[in-house]
């Protein structure tokens, strides 16, 4: 088991998945943000089964970076109740666990 982890979140638009994207890394809550587009989410919202597009996150930080990540994720999102979930990672190539560590730094202005 390593201290990284892959964290999920969707967004309403392509816009606001590039906003979350570059504020996590600006505030270095993330060493990579995957924008993956077209996806079609279906769920339970109100009493109600929903769909709607999204666009899924894929984030890689570190696992001592996640509360941070929770606390900033949903002043940046437009939903009122954001995914984010967070996945481990087991094992990796070592040049890029390294490479996710060195990019996601516990010392930021935002903390």
């Amino acid at each position: 088991m390593t201290d990284k982890i892959v964290a999920l979140s969707t967004c309403g638009s392509e816009d606001e998945a590039r906003n979350v994207a570059r504020r996590l890394l600006e505030r270095r809550l993330a060493a990579c943000v995957n924008i993956v587009p077209g996806v079609e989410s279906h769920y339970h919202w109100q009493g109600k089964i929903e769909s709607a597009p999204e666009w899924l996150l894929i984030i890689k930080t570190r696992r001592d970076r996640f509360e941070a990540l929770k606390t900033e994720l949903p002043a940046l999102h437009s939903y009122t109740t954001p995914e984010l979930i967070a996945v481990p990672v087991v094992d990796g190539l070592e040049g890029y666990l390294a490479w996710v560590g060195d990019s996601v730094t516990a010392s930021s202005s935002s903390d």
